[in-house]
């Protein structure tokens, strides 16, 4: 379900960019307020707009049922969940920066980013549990407040995100199994990024220097803590029923998880006094840059990947 809340990112993002272009043109009381209405209305707009064209072109397309719970902890090896953390850490840290652009106080800015994280995708999850597809998941919640704990707990305790929670893409190949992943993930590439949890990484990026101010690391240099999952060809399994009611059954290719040991670069400590590239490093640094990789995986097997992204 990742893919139905990632446009409100995008959006924020975009917030993000003409904010910080404009960031100091003027700093009077009255132009703070401005900013601080202007922005207000834009979000409240965003969100408003993203839930109604959700529940027109989306939730629309299935049966409604009474609210219901569903605890679907289990589903595609909590990738999805690793998903939920993801998209709250970001809509939480790029919220409380537009907000402390408009001239809000950082603390309150912090608070209203990480409220806005778990809020957003929480209520998203209200219009699941009116769903009969889905459900009201315990979980979810779960992950949507780690994320925004995430960073909110580092703005508050440290002043800074020592731990970033990034997410990498590479394309899996599906062979004689195509159709069912086109199915499943859809057939273009935007769809797939956003759809295929065999394909996304999440990662915790750390780092070291914030840790070991000591140290000789450069001061962009993480240590990057990977998770991701590979052949799933269902939620919980790989069985399914085709179109034409027959049920095909491939538990013999295995479900396994990955974790991942990687080195990453945090664009937002590259020093650079040009507000353009600076906005550019703080939207790109959501993703993990492509780097040497070590692979242990639910398998058993440790594999070594010169490039990985």
């Amino acid at each position: 379900m990742l893919y139905r809340f990632l446009c409100h990112i995008f959006c924020t993002m975009g917030l993000l960019t003409m904010g910080l272009r404009i960031n100091g043109q003027d700093s009077s009381v009255s132009h703070v307020n401005t900013k601080k209405w202007v922005l207000g209305g834009v979000q409240a707009g965003l969100w408003g707009g993203t839930f109604y064209s959700l529940n027109k072109t989306w939730y629309a397309n299935y049966p409604r049922s009474d609210f219901h719970f569903y605890n679907d902890w289990k589903e595609w090896q909590q990738m999805d969940k690793a998903g939920h953390a993801w998209s709250s850490y970001q809509i939480s840290s790029h919220t409380s920066k537009i907000w402390q652009w408009a001239g809000m106080e950082k603390k309150k800015a912090i608070m209203i980013g990480g409220i806005s994280g778990m809020a957003y995708l929480s209520i998203i999850e209200i219009l699941d549990g009116y769903s009969d597809k889905w459900g009201f998941s315990f979980p979810d919640i779960l992950a949507n407040s780690a994320g925004a704990g995430i960073y909110a707990a580092q703005e508050l305790g440290w002043n800074e995100q020592r731990i970033t929670i990034k997410l990498s893409y590479s394309p899996h190949r599906y062979g004689t199994l195509q159709t069912r992943a086109n199915a499943l993930f859809g057939s273009g590439d935007a769809e797939k990024v956003l759809k295929d949890y065999n394909g996304q990484t999440y990662w915790a990026s750390v780092n070291i220097k914030s840790f070991f101010p000591e140290s000789h690391f450069p001061g962009w240099f993480n240590i990057a803590l990977g998770y991701g999952a590979r052949t799933m060809l269902g939620g919980y399994e790989n069985t399914w029923t085709t179109t034409s009611g027959s049920t095909i059954n491939r538990s013999d290719i295995p479900r396994y998880k990955r974790f991942y040991l990687s080195a990453d670069i945090d664009l937002t400590r590259i020093k650079t006094k040009n507000k353009t590239l600076k906005t550019i490093f703080s939207l790109v640094n959501v993703l993990k840059i492509p780097a040497p990789t070590l692979e242990w995986n639910g398998q058993g097997k440790l594999r070594f990947h010169p490039y990985f992204y």
